[in-house]
């Protein structure tokens, strides 16, 4: 199905992952445009977050496809970050320019420890280089616990109050896409992936090790992952750009979508430019 607002002109395609019931990559692939000028096509992957499906890109695929092929990764695929990462690297592209949201910043982590040579830059959303606190690990096996008393409603409704910034609670347009997202994704692919964040590596010690061109986006009502823990991601980073965004919380990039797909496509420029 094409998301809704993606331009006629660009050709949707949707990969078969191979197992029963999932779907695989979305991929954008369009003619080149610049401003009067044909620019170099850089392949883009964007990682989506815990329950969500490339909806959450759905501003950004329209935004970044100038720049080249956009693909959205299927995070449903194992039950670890190693894992999970590893599947998404089988079918990416060769090279790609990475951007990751919440889980998709987790992922992003282990995609540049496992591939590094393969990465062009890497666009760090609303996300930690930590481990799970412990606070946040019970917090998700009370949710697990309700998932699987058969109560996701319940979980996806008490998810979306945290998710975005305390001025967008009453924007029924928000919770309607972050209602359907959840369900999309399910109940089995939930549990698994709060898992595999409950189990996620420290990524802490990765920082050093990141030689890209590289941007933290973080919105600055974001309550689940403050911009504190987005500060230290890019103060590891030799020549990381931080950018704060106004009038978002976690879900930034449905909350004020033209601020970071005008980061991301600093972050582009950057890259190509390389």
């Amino acid at each position: 199905m094409r998301p809704e607002g993606v331009p006629q002109d660009i050709k949707i395609s949707l990969y078969d992952a191979g197992e029963a019931g999932k779907q695989g990559q979305f991929v954008a692939n369009c003619p080149m445009r610049g401003e009067g000028n044909v620019t170099m096509s850089l392949p883009i992957l964007l990682v989506p977050g815990l329950n969500c499906t490339p909806e959450i890109w759905m501003h950004q695929i329209t935004g970044l496809w100038q720049h080249g092929p956009v693909s959205v990764a299927d995070t449903r695929g194992g039950a670890t970050m190693a894992e999970i990462a590893a599947t998404i690297l089988r079918s990416a592209p060769p090279r790609f320019l990475l951007a990751g949201i919440s889980m998709g910043g987790y992922l992003s982590f282990e995609i540049w420890r496992q591939a590094p040579a393969r990465v062009l830059g890497i666009g760090f959303l609303d996300t930690s280089a930590r481990p799970d606190a412990a606070e946040a690990t019970e917090r998700r096996r009370a949710a697990m616990s309700l998932a699987k008393e058969g109560r996701f409603g319940l979980v996806v409704s008490n998810a979306f109050t945290l998710a975005v910034h305390e001025q967008h609670l009453a924007r029924e347009d928000l919770r309607a896409i972050h209602t359907r997202m959840s369900h999309q994704v399910g109940v089995e692919t939930y549990l698994q992936q709060q898992q595999a964040i409950i189990t996620r590596p420290d990524s802490r010690p990765t920082l050093a090790t990141i030689r890209v061109p590289t941007t933290v986006i973080v919105g600055e009502g974001d309550r689940l992952t403050p911009p504190e823990l987005s500060a230290e991601i890019a103060s590891g980073i030799v020549g990381a750009e931080l950018v704060s965004v106004s009038d978002a919380g976690h879900m930034s990039t449905l909350e004020n979508p033209e601020a970071v797909t005008l980061a991301l496509s600093r972050l582009v420029k950057r890259a190509a430019a390389r």
